[in-house]
């Protein structure tokens, strides 16, 4: 941690110089430079706001997401999201029923609004974290909501739908580049017939939450905001690489699924810096053309598959 206070300390005076105190960012190989490396916990809103697009929706819509809270609640998405709201983050001391204000009436306005939003998709698991992830960075509702907007509209379509078509496809998606990348697992899943959902879902569908060390995950996110849904494949990638030899030697399913849980935990994924770094060294060269490419074709057979 004192290894990595003295970086946080170095990116401080950079973000401070890059700002100068202005709310805009620009898109260029400097910021894109400066995103890899961290942004400071107080800019965090601001750079993934205007990044991902979030901050220009936020703007062309004045009021919009007071009124999506004023409308009449769907009980059903009421009951829902309630389900949820105890399970979300229960061990975070602002998520509690004693905490002054309590982060649960927060996350309960940004679920119902979105569910409202976006009612293809109304509420599904795993939403509740994410919400919680960005009202606890961004210590606000609206921007919660825009950045949910901009990641499950936009980043990630059709991850949270019913039929879960993205995240499905991408599950696949990694495991054909785990074929190229990393052949000797991807033969591994192969001879024990585990299927790719069984182990990874929860890294998509969570965003790694829970999943790695936060800091880690907050770094993974200003990627994310910046760059799209391809640091996802590098993060898992570079996990599965790194650990190719452990997982290799699994022997049966449970060994396969206990291999896969702890190459997600210790030192590697916890020196958050050294890790970020590793993420765009380790799987190679990864273009948005590339991963296009195969979600076409893993797409199709999903679809082919299900008909």
């Amino acid at each position: 941690m004192s290894e990595y206070l003295a970086v946080l300390t170095r990116r401080s005076i950079r973000w401070a110089k890059l700002l100068q105190g202005r709310r805009r960012v620009d898109r260029n190989l400097k910021v894109k430079r400066y995103v890899r490396k961290g942004v400071l916990n107080e800019h965090r809103p601001l750079v993934w706001m205007v990044c991902s697009g979030a901050q220009e929706q936020m703007d062309r819509n004045p009021g919009y997401y007071q009124s999506l809270l004023d409308t009449h609640h769907e009980p059903k998405l009421e009951e829902s999201i309630r389900t949820d709201l105890h399970r979300t983050f229960p061990d975070n001391i602002y998520f509690r029923k004693s905490a002054e204000p309590c982060l649960q009436k927060a996350l309960y306005n940004v679920l119902v609004a979105y569910g409202h939003h976006n009612k293809a998709v109304g509420y599904c698991q795993g939403m509740n974290f994410i919400a919680g992830y960005l009202i606890l960075v961004s210590k606000d509702e609206e921007t919660s909501f825009w950045l949910m907007e901009a990641l499950l509209s936009r980043i990630l379509p059709d991850y949270y739908t019913p039929a879960m078509l993205g995240l499905k496809t991408d599950q696949e998606v990694l495991g054909e580049l785990v074929r190229l990348k990393a052949p000797a697992v991807w033969k591994l899943m192969q001879d024990q017939g585990v299927m790719w959902t069984l182990v990874v879902s929860r890294w998509f569908i969570c965003l790694f939450i829970d999943v790695l060390p936060v800091e880690t995950v907050l770094r993974i996110w200003d990627c994310l905001f910046y760059e799209g849904s391809k640091i996802l494949f590098r993060v898992a990638l570079t996990l599965i690489r790194h650990h190719q030899q452990e997982i290799a030697e699994a022997q049966n399913l449970p060994d396969v699924c206990e291999r896969f849980k702890r190459i997600t935990r210790g030192a590697f994924v916890e020196d958050c810096h050294t890790f970020m770094q590793k993420i765009f060294q380790e799987p190679g060269s990864l273009s948005m053309a590339t991963v296009s490419k195969l979600r076409e074709s893993c797409r199709a057979r999903i679809i082919a598959d299900e008909s």
